[in-house]
């Protein structure tokens, strides 16, 4: 009896492997949040070596010293998802293999300026535009980056004026709004 084929995405999502970290900061906003300093996110499509490819590359694009890596891990999981399409998986395989061969074996290895070295020579590859289009989305657009940041996130729609970003300093006599002036706002004297 022949067992059935298995289909690339069946074989895809059983290859996958699992990025694993610990948090570096015992306190902050990201400490707080999280259940325990250790974390780990499967990957379905990504194998663990191209995860952690993924994430020094975009520490190296997205450079944030205090930043955990597991937010940066985000951006790990969201480009796994988006590999399920063949096309897209070939292309950080490639970059992967790229920067690996450009280090003459293993990239990971070298120092963090070797690798940005590398790294940088492969700015207008597909590879490079790929991590960093998804990054900009993924790795600022998440709890644990606000958390970070300190951004509080949307509060109703009272807007930025009220939350005193309203003044104009660095602008020489800001002329008078167009609708006049909002009620607890007094004109500039």
């Amino acid at each position: 009896m022949s067992t059935p084929p298995i289909s690339r995405r069946v074989f895809l999502k059983g290859s996958g492997g699992v990025l694993a970290g610990t948090l570096v900061f015992t306190s902050g906003p990201i400490a707080l949040l999280a259940p325990s300093r250790s974390w780990a996110m499967s990957l379905d499509t990504l194998s663990t070596r191209q995860g952690e490819v993924m994430l020094a590359v975009t520490r190296h694009i997205f450079p944030h010293a205090e930043l955990e890596d597991a937010v940066y891990a985000m951006v790990v999981k969201s480009l796994d998802r988006k590999a399920a399409d063949v096309v897209l998986h070939q292309v950080l395989h490639d970059g992967v293999v790229a920067l690996d061969d450009a280090a003459d074996g293993d990239w990971l290895s070298l120092d963090e300026t070797a690798q940005l070295e590398l790294l940088t020579s492969m700015e207008g590859t597909p590879f490079f535009a790929t991590v960093r289009g998804d990054a900009v989305v993924s790795l600022y657009d998440n709890p644990l980056a606000y958390a970070h940041f300190g951004y509080e996130g949307a509060e109703g729609d009272s807007g930025y004026l009220s939350k005193g970003f309203n003044d104009l300093t660095w602008l020489p006599d800001p002329p008078k709004p167009q609708g006049g002036y909002l009620p607890f706002e007094e004109p500039a004297v």
